[in-house]
């Protein structure tokens, strides 16, 4: 069975990968499994085994109809159809999905689609495993220093880590770029208030408008206030009109949404 370029196929053929996807899930028969993308259903086959119940969803009819004819067992579900087109809240709600954990090895340009859909919304998994592009996963987990929307994001939402990097030999086709696995815990204490939400990633937005500048210079252009002002709302917080946006994490920005 042929992949398809257009749908982003590349085919993961590696059994230790799978079992280190499998451990980072911390997956278990009392587990609710939604994987995206199983493809021939590599994976598929060991999550099965392992876990309580699988729905995965598939937008290749081929590959949806290989997978029900070749893995049919009764905590199997195979839905076929668009991971961004479908009303997963509706879809979880029915199959009793409430706690659920993610599993998915996608097409690396919609990676950052996929976590906003799964992160942004009421029906977060539990945890989510991932395999993206190296460089991406690399950026999601920085550090403060070197932080950027994409990795503050997803920290403000979860705990994220690369579990290993999977080398592009390790799939059919193989792809122009070395994958790695992520894992990502999804915080279970509680979230800002929705308005205090939007001012925090409205905020971040403005701070990282040109990365070259001072957090300073850009707060001070995208809300309309003098640079004095801006500075000494930052000495508050422990940082300077030097400072910029890279350099705070999740908890300097919740802070800083307090003082605007």
């Amino acid at each position: 069975m042929k992949s398809k370029k257009s749908l982003g196929q590349n085919f993961l053929n590696d059994e230790v990968v799978v079992q280190k996807i499998i451990e980072a899930g911390e997956i278990s028969e009392k587990d609710n499994v939604l994987e995206i993308g199983p493809g021939r259903g590599f994976l598929t086959r060991e999550l099965i085994q392992q876990a309580g119940r699988v729905l995965a969803v598939e937008k290749d009819e081929e590959l949806a109809g290989f997978c029900r004819n070749s893995l049919a067992k009764k905590n199997l579900e195979i839905l076929e159809g668009d991971v961004l087109e479908v009303d997963w809240k509706k879809i979880l709600t029915s199959r009793d999905f409430s706690s659920y954990k993610l599993i998915a090895n996608i097409p690396y340009y919609i990676t950052g689609k996929i976590l906003r859909l799964f992160l942004e919304n009421s029906f977060q998994p539990q945890i989510l495993v991932l395999m993206v592009q190296k460089e991406v996963a690399e950026r999601i987990c920085q550090k403060p220093g070197k932080l950027g929307i994409l990795s503050l994001s997803v920290q403000y939402f979860g705990k994220p880590e690369i579990v290993m990097i999977v080398p592009r030999e390790k799939f059919n086709p193989t792809p122009d770029v070395d994958s790695a696995v992520i894992k990502i815990v999804v915080k279970k204490e509680r979230r800002l208030e929705l308005a205090e939400e939007k001012k925090f990633f409205r905020l971040v937005k403005v701070g990282f408008a040109s990365p070259r500048k001072t957090l300073v210079n850009n707060l001070s252009a995208g809300l309309g206030l003098g640079k004095e002002v801006v500075e000494k709302k930052l000495e508050k917080i422990g940082f300077n009109g030097k400072t910029r946006a890279q350099e705070l994490d999740v908890g300097d920005w919740k802070g800083l949404i307090k003082k605007f």
